[in-house]
C-alpha cells in the first residue's frame, strides 16, 4: 500500500506491520471490528449477494461439543456464513475447523437461527431479530423468509497470511461447489495511524464475478423444486392472472407491466417516488400507496398532507385505511388489506377481484390530492431539510 505525496509527486510506501507487533488480538480487536462493520468483508461480492448480517459471536451452540466459531452471519440469500478469523497466520487446521462448524450449522432451523440472533441482539443493545432479518432479506413477514436452505452454507477465512495447504484446500472445495473464500487482512502503519487493508485472494476479484454467476446459475437450476423456487413460480403465475384481470377491468396503468417473482407489483402515480402497489403475502393481500422519494422530509410532508385529509380520503375510498408514517424509515405507506391464503389457488379469483376493485378505489381517492401536492412540490413549497 502506498501514499501519494502530492507535493513531491511521488509514491511513499507504507510500513506493513504484524498484528502481534501492534499488540492486537484476534477476539478483542479483529473480531470486534468485523462484527461492527461486516461490509468490510464484502470486498468482492456481486450486487445480488452484497451484504452480511452478523447474527452471533463466539457461537458455541453445538450439541456435545464446546467448540466456538468466531462469527456467524446471514447473507442476502438467507444462507449461513461461517467466518473464521486468524491474525498473522492462518495455521494448518483452520479449514477443517471451519468445515466442522459449517456442518454443525447445516442442521439449524429457522426458529433456531432467529433465536440465536435474538440472543446476540439482547447482549448488544436489543432489537427484534425477526424484524431485522425480514428487513435485511427484503421480505414483509418471517413466513416469507427461507433460512439455511439446503447445503449452501458459506465459509470465509480471514488472515494476514494463508499457508499453502489452506489455499490448496479452499480451491479444491470451490471446485466441488462449496463456497469457501480467503480474505487477506494486512495492517499498515502511517505515522500514528493504523490502516487495515482487506483483499479477497480466493477467488481472485477478476474471477469472482464469473464464478459467482456460474454458481448462481447452477443454484437456480437446482432450486426449481425448492421452497424459494416454488414461491417465485407461484408469484409469477398469480401476477399474470392479476394483470389479466386488471387490464380487463380497464386499468391503463397496468397495460405494459409484466409479472414478477417479487411479492409486490407497483405502477406509477404520476408523482415521482410515489406508486400504487399490490402486495401478495401468505396470510393476506394488500393495495397501497407507497411514498418513497429520495428525500425523507418530502416523504413525511406528503404523508402528513394526505393524513390531514384522512376523513375525506377514506370516504372516497369507501373503507378505513391503515396509515404508516414509519418515523424510523424513509418510506411511508397507506394501505388496505384482506386476509386470505395467498398460496391457495382456489382463492385467487376472489383475491384478484378484491385487489382490482380496491386498486381502482385507491386510485380514484388519491389521484387528485396527489396531483395537487405534486404541484406544490414543484413550486418549491417549504418542506424542511433532510434529516
Amino acid at each position: 500500500m502506498f501514499q501519494v505525496d502530492r507535493f513531491q509527486n511521488r509514491l511513499r510506501k507504507l510500513e506493513c506491520v504484524s498484528f502481534s507487533e501492534l499488540g492486537y488480538r484476534e477476539r478483542e480487536h479483529l473480531q470486534e471490528w468485523l462484527a461492527a462493520m461486516p461490509e468490510a468483508l464484502c470486498v468482492s461480492m456481486s450486487e445480488s449477494e452484497d451484504g452480511l448480517l452478523i447474527i452471533q459471536k463466539e457461537f458455541d451452540g453445538f450439541d456435545g461439543t464446546r467448540e466456538r466459531l468466531d462469527l456467524l452471519a446471514l447473507d442476502k440469500q438467507g444462507q449461513l456464513v461461517v467466518i473464521e478469523n486468524k491474525l498473522d497466520d492462518s495455521g494448518r487446521d483452520v479449514v477443517w475447523q471451519a468445515l466442522k462448524y459449517a456442518a454443525y450449522c447445516s442442521s439449524l432451523k429457522k426458529v433456531e437461527i432467529v433465536g440465536i440472533f435474538q440472543q446476540y441482539l439482547d447482549r448488544n443493545g436489543g432489537g427484534d431479530a425477526a424484524k431485522t432479518i425480514c428487513e435485511f432479506l427484503g421480505e414483509d413477514t418471517l413466513d416469507e423468509v427461507v433460512l439455511n436452505d439446503g447445503i449452501s452454507q458459506r465459509v470465509v477465512f480471514i488472515a494476514a497470511n494463508f499457508r499453502r495447504e489452506v489455499t490448496a484446500t479452499v480451491l479444491w472445495l470451490r471446485e466441488h461447489q462449496i463456497d469457501a473464500r480467503c480474505i487477506k487482512v494486512l495492517p499498515y502503519r502511517f505515522g500514528d495511524e493504523i490502516l487495515i487493508d482487506l483483499q479477497q485472494v480466493i477467488p481472485t476479484p477478476e474471477a469472482a464475478d464469473y464464478m459467482i454467476r456460474m454458481a448462481q446459475k447452477e443454484s437456480e437450476e437446482k432450486s426449481a423444486s425448492s421452497a424459494q423456487g416454488l414461491r417465485h413460480t407461484i408469484r409469477m403465475d398469480f401476477w399474470q392472472r392479476a394483470l389479466d384481470q386488471l387490464r380487463a377491468d380497464g386499468s391503463s396503468r397496468h397495460r405494459n407491466v409484466g409479472p414478477t417473482k417479487e411479492n409486490w407489483l407497483s405502477v406509477g402515480t404520476g408523482v415521482s417516488g410515489c406508486s400504487y402497489t399490490l402486495v401478495l403475502l401468505k396470510t393476506h393481500v394488500r393495495v397501497e400507496l407507497t411514498i418513497q422519494r429520495g428525500s425523507t422530509a418530502e416523504n413525511k410532508w406528503l404523508f402528513d398532507q394526505l393524513h390531514a385529509q384522512r376523513e375525506e380520503l377514506e370516504q372516497a375510498f369507501g373503507a378505513t385505511l391503515d396509515w404508516h408514517r414509519n418515523d424510523d424509515q424513509k418510506r411511508c405507506l397507506i394501505n388496505a388489506s384482506e386476509r386470505c391464503d395467498g398460496f391457495e389457488k382456489e382463492q385467487w379469483p376472489d383475491m384478484i377481484a378484491w385487489m382490482s376493485s380496491h386498486m381502482r378505489r385507491l386510485e380514484a381517492a388519491f389521484s387528485a390530492p396527489l396531483a395537487k401536492l405534486n404541484q406544490r412540490l414543484k413550486a418549491g413549497e417549504a418542506i424542511g431539510s433532510e434529516p
